[in-house]
């Protein structure tokens, strides 16, 4: 068989990746692991993430895959915003060469030398201690083939995570719910009556939209009403009190840091996550009653197909008599987890985490969510004895986990043995090109198109943890924390060259 070109091994190798082997064990055999196809995932960037799609198991983000095969660097710079702010708008100039984002596959994953933990503190050490980082900072870095650490200081000190507590979330959620499971938004009719009910699921994606991004995908109030005003018709229907029932959530919906461009009122009902405008992630203007507003969309929905609504919709309960009607479902999970991995979206953060409660039957609210995603995490025996999660988003501040802890959960996502945790590492933005990272690394910059990392951005707090293929071809797992910092672009300026040295670290 002649020599492969460097263009066509891409494909060669995607064909390798599709087996069924790559999701077997992770010791290396002949055919590609889950821990390479994450590698290969990472270093290839955007040239391969269109055939990584069919190779990275059953889900397909609506965000991150998608996005990285259609160049939303470039389509929609900004795509993604923390918790300071949106982004400056700037993509990159252009996709990096073949060459520069095959760097790192001279060697599979699982044969390709383990860096060594002096190696690795004589290159990171003096970067931890840039005062930008502020006055605490941690660190670690993990082999992700043999899960050994190979780097650490202050590793099991809890530090304020900001965002990156949304891997813990993912995680849990993903655990304790499963990758398959829809959110479910229904209607209902009261026995021998009129009364009609809209249901909320928890769904935060659901779209009132009629088209847009997102809208392919997400569940659609337009079809509900649709399929509501057939069920209605049929029962010779035409004129109904409608009202709607939040009850599945409980406790406050004002998240403690109060109203906030970042999150909407925690709902079990709200459409495309209460924003005010067209906007899908990122900071926008917010409903102070997203389930209402909903509700209110429902009815004119409802009026386009025939069903007239007798009044202005008000909160109930359903009871347990009422017969169902119709229902639509979000996507699965899985792309749920990615897409708020993406975008760093606060309101899939803390409905992801509410479904951890209901699976656990604590209280879908921030108390009962943050013992549920605790305990889910304490079950998969990961480092949480001193952690405190206040919220599944990262925005409160009492949130206190290690470094340690972020490294021990995409570890965990990354066994093969654990195929139903993966979209936590495929969910993550990849340096230059997508979500929270498409305007942080520079087109030159080694990190580019081979890192994948969850940014966490707080006034004072810089975190970032993610992945990355090393020079030598090994995938290692990265959790750096600071707290007290001054210069947030000095911080995140300072984190991302330690993880950019780490891709271009052949550290042995």
């Amino acid at each position: 068989m002649p020599e492969l070109r460097p263009w066509q091994r891409p494909r060669q190798l995607l064909r390798q990746l599709a087996k069924p082997s790559a999701f077997q064990r992770p010791r290396f055999s002949g055919t590609l692991k889950t821990w390479q196809l994450t590698a290969g995932a990472a270093a290839f960037g955007l040239v391969i993430s269109a055939g990584a799609v069919a190779a990275a198991g059953p889900w397909d983000s609506s965000g991150q895959r998608t996005a990285e095969r259609e160049w939303a660097a470039a389509q929609e710079a900004g795509g993604g915003a923390d918790h300071e702010g949106r982004t400056s708008g700037r993509g990159p100039e252009a996709a990096p060469s073949a060459p520069a984002v095959l760097a790192g596959l001279g060697a599979p994953a699982g044969t390709a030398p383990k860096p060594t933990d002096r190696a690795l503190a004589d290159v990171l050490d003096p970067l931890l201690k840039d005062p930008a980082l502020g006055p605490k900072r941690s660190a670690v870095v993990l082999d992700a083939v043999s899960g050994k650490r190979v780097y650490d200081k202050g590793a099991g000190e809890e530090l304020t995570p900001a965002s990156t507590i949304k891997i813990a979330t993912a995680v849990a959620a993903l655990s304790a719910v499963g990758p398959d499971h829809r959110i479910t938004t229904r209607t209902v009719v009261e026995p021998d009556s009129k009364d009609l009910v809209l249901i909320g699921g928890g769904d935060p994606t659901l779209t009132a939209r009629k088209d847009g991004r997102y809208t392919d995908t997400a569940a659609n109030l337009r079809t509900l009403a649709e399929r509501t005003a057939h069920a209605l018709k049929d029962r010779d229907i035409d004129e109904v009190r409608l009202s709607y029932d939040t009850s599945l959530y409980s406790g406050p919906p004002q998240h403690p840091i109060g109203p906030n461009e970042n999150i909407t009122p925690v709902s079990a009902l709200m459409a495309d996550e209460g924003r005010l405008d067209d906007s899908t992630s990122g900071p926008a203007p917010r409903s102070g009653d997203p389930a209402g507003d909903a509700a209110k969309k429902f009815a004119g929905f409802l009026k386009d197909h025939g069903i007239a609504t007798q009044a202005e919709p008000g909160p109930t309960k359903a009871s347990e008599r009422a017969e169902s009607l119709a229902d639509v479902s979000s996507p699965p999970l899985s792309a749920l987890v990615e897409r708020m991995l993406t975008h760093s979206d606060n309101d899939i953060a803390e409905a992801l985490a509410r479904q951890t409660a209901l699976a656990a039957k604590e209280p879908a609210s921030f108390d009962g969510a943050g013992d549920a995603v605790r305990a889910e995490l304490a079950g998969l025996k990961l480092p949480v004895q001193d952690a405190e999660i206040a919220d599944g988003s990262g925005l409160d501040r009492a949130d206190r986990i290690s470094a340690e802890l972020l490294a021990a959960l995409l570890d965990r996502a990354a066994d093969p043995g654990r195929p139903e945790l993966r979209p936590v590492l495929t969910g993550l933005p990849v340096a230059g090109f997508t979500g929270t990272l498409v305007d942080r690394y520079p087109k030159e910059s080694p990190g580019t198109g081979v890192v994948r990392a969850k940014t966490g951005t707080l006034t004072g707090v810089n975190t970032l943890a993610g992945t990355v293929v090393d020079a030598d071809g090994r995938l290692l797992l990265f959790a750096f924390m600071t707290t007290g910092t001054t210069d947030p672009r000095a911080a995140q300026s300072a984190l991302d060259h330690m993880a950019s040295t780490l891709a271009n670290c052949g550290c042995r």
